[in-house]
């Protein structure tokens, strides 16, 4: 961790095995954020493959249930929720 703005946390990226499969859906859902007003559907579909291949766990090694996460080259920055998302509440 190299440090936060709540509800936010950054950190660095120290890269291991499977990053270099995973950095391509990262780099799409990040182009899209930057458009994202213009069209949220396609942000949407991208982050959802993000979070298909990707699983956040606490430190305690549970999955967390929702998180919203970037990488942008060495760069991280998520933020998560305790509780899963309602489809009513995306």
């Amino acid at each position: 961790m190299t440090g936060g703005d709540f509800p936010w946390l950054n950190a660095r990226v120290i890269p291991r095995e499977g990053l270099v499969e995973v950095r391509p859906l990262f780099a799409e859902e990040l182009r899209l954020l930057d458009h994202v007003d213009e069209d949220v559907e396609s942000w949407e579909r991208a982050y959802e493959a993000v979070r298909n291949a990707v699983t956040l766990r606490y430190p305690e090694g549970q999955e967390v249930p929702e998180f919203l996460l970037h990488i942008d080259g060495n760069e991280a920055w998520w933020r998560w929720s305790d509780e899963p998302f309602d489809e009513e509440d995306a």
